[in-house]
């Protein structure tokens, strides 16, 4: 007779989470992002488990010297409204890159993540820092250095 291996399912107890810092210096903003949800989500773990937070703690530094390929740096603008008649603003990508270049990492990390309860518990594991300090030096977080093709 053949024995039955049964599919293993993490528990919320069971994960292990780790700190890892990425260079945000001269990558590409959608590639960037879609490696920063990849760490976030725990996908690059051989037991990942959809329903938990099993990701690890994301740090991203430089967040200024982001790179635009293309034409987003004149085309691309954010969308908001404000539930007014009329409330329609529109703001180009590059007075986020002046005023806060963190929140265009953070706004395409987010809208790469799950949407819900699970998604937002998620996002507030990514700390996006314009500079090159950061308050987490006690975490020791292990540096990745993500290769991008231009």
């Amino acid at each position: 007779m053949k024995s039955i291996q049964k599919t293993y399912n993490m528990k919320a107890s069971e994960i292990n989470k780790k700190w890892f810092i990425i260079d945000a210096e001269g990558k590409i903003l959608g590639r960037l992002a879609s490696e920063i949800a990849k760490l976030l989500r725990g996908k690059h773990k051989p037991d990942f488990t959809a329903h938990l937070d099993m990701g690890d703690n994301v740090i991203v530094i430089n967040a200024e010297k982001v790179v635009l390929t293309g034409a987003k740096a004149q085309d691309k603008e954010y969308f908001r409204h404000s539930q007014y008649p009329g409330g329609i603003k529109f703001v180009n990508i590059r007075k986020f890159l002046n005023e806060r270049p963190e929140f265009i990492i953070e706004h395409a990390v987010k809208n790469m993540l799950p949407k819900g309860r699970l998604g937002r518990k998620i996002f507030g594991n990514l700390k996006v820092y314009a500079g090159s300090e950061h308050p987490h030096q006690a975490q020791q977080p292990e540096p990745i250095n993500i290769q991008q093709k231009i």
